[in-house]
């Protein structure tokens, strides 16, 4: 049996060799049908990877309350006196109460993480830059994928007693401590001099991952504990003289018709709540107890915004995934058309050898040699389109990432998917030529000129 094989794959490399030019053009078919499943399929591995990152950096089952500064009321059809007569409601804005409350009532949450963001310069040894001071707890690396390089997190007694310490983000490390250990050292952050306590671990962040999510680069951060943030720098909830003057100067002294176009001012204590949800499929009814619950604390005004990242990140995946199926579909239909191109140029082929395939049968050839010789060459055909087309898959991919600026990721996975693919439709194209050649009459075929 096996030197029967042999025999059929020599003669059919043999009739490919011969005609060199008709065996390339056949398989250009299958060359793009393989190139572009290949490049199809890692954009699609790209867009899915960048989802997962994306999810990292926002945090798995987190619930993000955001403050809305700006809040209006009232009817279009009232005047401006019925506007100054009505009594504005008054809301405390979010709070670390807020954060509290929550978690004390909201059954399956696991943990409540409060963040507040000020605009500081960062000074240290004739060097500065602007930085941002953010304020956060214990529990504030847990929400996201923050990793120690060294040090130490807060402790309680640095959250309790509102202490001046700090840890730093990478890069804030890199500049201002390029050439000594920064644990233990003094940086000026602001007004205040804090001591780093720890170091964050250099966190990888694309462009496009900072615009689309709105997130900043956080390897230029400073944490502080946020009870030292709030007494020590900034504290919105707390009127003073000074915060009295600023407002004034925001806002302006103008007419009732200027003051009902006036710039808001923030009052909210906090920048953002991060909740996290112990059962992922609880997140949307959580989320909207803890709309209802915010709404009652804030005296029936609306100035937060409750958003679950994850459930729209999923979504942005599952209309990626639709894409990507399409894509695929329609470059399926090269490898289609490549096997059209198979069966049409083997037919010919039959046509032509009609001769060689009765001299075969009258030497002692089987019809099952006859199927293995056109099979075995349509085969051939394929699997040299195949390779050329996995250089040419991996080619464009390369391309679209550095022209484009697209992420792909090509796959091991991806590429024998379409190497197979590409075998598959070199045999289901090749049976159909290869039956008609061996079901030919020998007599006829030595008489055919």
């Amino acid at each position: 049996m096996r030197p029967h094989i042999a025999q059929s794959l020599t003669i059919a490399l043999e009739a490919i060799t011969h005609n060199k030019l008709r065996a390339v053009l056949t398989s250009l078919g299958i060359v793009f049908g393989v190139g572009s499943v290949i490049s199809m399929l890692a954009i699609g591995t790209g867009a899915q990877q960048e989802i997962l990152e994306q999810m990292k950096l926002l945090g798995a089952n987190n619930i993000i309350i955001t403050p809305i500064v700006e809040q209006e009321e009232g009817k279009v059809e009232e005047d401006a006196l019925a506007k100054q007569i009505e009594k504005k409601r008054f809301s405390p804005g979010l709070t670390l109460g807020d954060g509290a409350g929550i978690l004390r009532t909201i059954p399956g949450v696991e943990y409540v993480s409060p963040e507040v963001v000020v605009e500081t310069m960062v000074i240290r040894e004739g060097l500065k830059r602007t930085s941002k001071l953010v304020g956060v707890d214990s529990v504030y690396f847990a929400t996201t994928d923050f990793v120690l390089e060294r040090g130490q997190l807060f402790s309680k007694t640095n959250l309790e007693l509102a202490a001046p310490v700090a840890i730093i983000g990478h890069a804030i490390k890199t500049k201002f401590f390029a050439m000594e250990d920064p644990i233990g050292g003094k940086i000026k952050v602001g007004h205040l001099w804090l001591t780093v306590i720890g170091v964050m671990q250099e966190r990888r962040m694309s462009k496009d991952n900072i615009q689309h999510l709105g997130l900043r680069d956080f390897n230029y951060d400073i944490y502080t504990p946020v009870g030292t943030l709030l007494l020590r720098y900034k504290n919105r909830t707390l009127v003073t003289k000074q915060g009295v003057q600023q407002a004034s100067r925001e806002t302006g002294s103008g007419s009732s018709t200027e003051d009902e176009t006036k710039k808001a001012v923030n009052y909210h204590q906090l920048d953002r709540l991060v909740v996290r949800v112990r059962d992922a499929e609880k997140m949307v009814g959580t989320a909207e107890v803890i709309s209802r619950m915010l709404q009652r604390r804030h005296n029936g005004m609306v100035d937060f915004q409750v958003t679950i990242p994850e459930q729209l990140l999923r979504q942005a995946q599952r209309t990626k995934e639709i894409f990507n199926i399409v894509l695929g579909a329609i470059a399926s239909i090269s490898l289609i058309v490549g096997g059209i191109g198979i069966m049409n140029i083997m037919l010919a082929s039959v046509m032509e050898r009609t001769r060689e395939i009765g001299i075969r049968r009258a030497t002692g050839a089987t019809k099952r040699d006859i199927i293995m010789q056109f099979l075995s060459e349509a085969t051939m055909i394929s699997i040299t389109g195949g390779l050329i087309g996995i250089l040419l898959g991996v080619g464009l991919s390369y391309a679209i990432h550095v022209f484009a600026g697209v992420l792909t990721i090509v796959t091991l996975f991806s590429v024998l998917l379409s190497f197979v693919i590409s075998i598959s439709i070199g045999i289901a194209f090749g049976i159909f030529p290869a039956q008609r050649a061996a079901e030919q009459d020998p007599v006829v075929c030595l008489r055919y000129e």
